[in-house]
C-alpha cells in the first residue's frame, strides 16, 4: 500500500495544446503495472475547456466544485454540477469544461489501454463552445 499525500506532487498546468484557458491539474496519480487506473483532480477557470479527447477505455468525471458543461459529439452540451458523476464511454469523442462565469473542478479517472490513457484531437471552437445552454 502506498498513501500519495495531498499537495506532494506540484500543481501543474493544461498544457496550451490541450486545453483552452487556464486549467490546473492537481495531484495526479498513476498506478504501477500491472494496474492502468489514473486520475486527477482538474480544475478550470471560467471559460477554460478541454480539446476534443476519447480514452480508450472511457473516463469517469466526479464534478467537486462549481458549473461546467460537457458534450458528447453529436449531441447537446450538458450542464454539470457539484456531486455529477459523467460516465465517458471507451472511444466516445467528447470534451468538458467551465462555464463562461463559474469555475469547475472535476476528478478525471480513466485507465490506460496499451500504455495510452487519452487520445487528444482539435480544440474545442468558440462557436462549439458558445452552444451551451
Amino acid at each position: 500500500m502506498e498513501v500519495q499525500r495531498n499537495g506532494a506532487k506540484p500543481s501543474t498546468r493544461g498544457p496550451a495544446d490541450y486545453f483552452t484557458g487556464t486549467v490546473r491539474i492537481d495531484a495526479p496519480f498513476q498506478q504501477v503495472p500491472p494496474a492502468r487506473l489514473s486520475g486527477a483532480t482538474v480544475t478550470f477557470e471560467p471559460g477554460a475547456r478541454t480539446a476534443w479527447h476519447t480514452h480508450p477505455l472511457g473516463q469517469t468525471l466526479i464534478v467537486t466544485a462549481g458549473r461546467g458543461y460537457v458534450q458528447k459529439e453529436g449531441e447537446p452540451v450538458q450542464e454539470i454540477r457539484p456531486g455529477d458523476i459523467v460516465i465517458i464511454a471507451a472511444n466516445e469523442r467528447h470534451w468538458h469544461g467551465a462555464t463562461s462565469t463559474t469555475a469547475m473542478t472535476h476528478i478525471a479517472i480513466a485507465e490506460a489501454f496499451e500504455g495510452k490513457v487519452v487520445e487528444w484531437l482539435e480544440q474545442v471552437t468558440d462557436a462549439e463552445y458558445n452552444a451551451a445552454p
